[in-house]
């Protein structure tokens, strides 16, 4: 089965043409090419079509999938102008796409496109119940429930990185101290800052922060680099995310009882630094008899996700 997965973002886009068995995807043709934010939704669509004809000039395609960031309507295929896509507003690209090409296509939010590659693909795979969390530039998820994609009412199921952990904290999600804030780059980078301006009103240094252009240049890697050469501010900067990590997992599995919790991104690369405090805390705060059936992994798609996300949004469907 030949299928296409668009994954659309604010500045960048790919096409993906892709071959599954069901077992695993082969990725045979892929090209990349650069947005401006600003630029009017049908020509960003023109050239996905014009790559798209490219692509299948010696072969045909069963099915489209297409990855974006929402607000987006998923059961009819319609775009509602997501915060990084402002001229995408009530673009019905699965019926323009399949008018055109003749075959199914199929969008879903990008957390949620994420999970299902996991799912199917990845470190969830043989689960019916697991939460997908992206730990990347903020905090999305996506959940398997039963075995199914779990949406909600409309789309905004699982919008965990919402929730306040704290009256206190970073931002993240236009809200402070939110699981957002505590557990995503830009959350990271905020408490780095916090916590080395704390350090050096009081006499010390740390090594990713500099006084004269801080906050600039503090990111989730800089703090990462510092805290694994052992520096004492970034590894709490570390700490206290892992922390909160765990209290929002707790809620979580509280609430969800899943097998397994698959987590992207920043915790995949600095799993050392999150794990131990986020154990702890869960030990303390969940159920046990929902804790002990739950394992926290990280995911397994690493650089390939956003295609494997696009092009499983292309062959999943409820019923299978």
């Amino acid at each position: 089965m030949n299928v296409i997965g668009l994954d659309i973002g604010g500045t960048k886009c790919a096409v993906v043409l892709a071959n599954t068995d069901g077992k695993k995807i082969t990725i045979l043709k892929k090209k990349r090419f650069a947005t401006d934010n600003r630029q009017p939704a049908m020509e960003i669509i023109d050239q996905f079509c014009s790559i798209i004809d490219q692509f299948t000039k010696k072969t045909s395609v069963e099915a489209i999938g297409i990855s974006c960031g929402g607000p987006l309507d998923s059961r009819t295929g319609v775009i509602k102008r997501p915060p990084n896509l402002p001229m995408w507003d009530d673009i019905h690209i699965c019926d323009i796409l399949s008018r055109k090409y003749g075959v199914p296509a199929r969008l879903q939010n990008d957390a949620n496109a994420c999970a299902l590659a996991e799912w199917m693909y990845g470190a969830g795979r043989g689960t019916r119940n697991m939460a997908f969390l992206t730990f990347g530039t903020g905090l999305g998820a996506g959940l398997i429930l039963d075995g199914r994609l779990y949406c909600g009412t409309n789309d905004n199921g699982g919008e965990f990185g919402h929730i306040r952990l704290s009256e206190n904290g970073p931002v993240g999600y236009g809200k402070v101290g939110s699981f957002e804030g505590f557990c995503s780059g830009g959350g990271i980078a905020q408490l780095g800052a916090m916590l080395g301006l704390q350090a050096f009103m009081n006499g010390e240094t740390p090594a990713y922060y500099n006084p004269k252009t801080a906050p600039l240049g503090i990111t989730a890697q800089t703090i990462a680099e510092a805290a694994m050469k052992g520096d004492k501010t970034a590894k709490e900067v570390y700490r206290l995310s892992g922390e909160y990590l765990g209290r929002g997992l707790s809620i979580l599995i509280d609430i969800l009882n899943p097998e397994r919790i698959v987590i992207g991104s920043v915790f995949k690369r600095a799993k050392n630094l999150l794990l131990p405090a986020c154990l702890k805390v869960i030990e303390r705060e969940a159920l046990p008899l929902s804790r002990k059936v739950c394992k926290i992994v990280p995911a397994a798609l690493d650089a390939e996700l956003g295609d494997f996300a696009a092009v499983t949004t292309a062959v999943y469907t409820p019923d299978k």
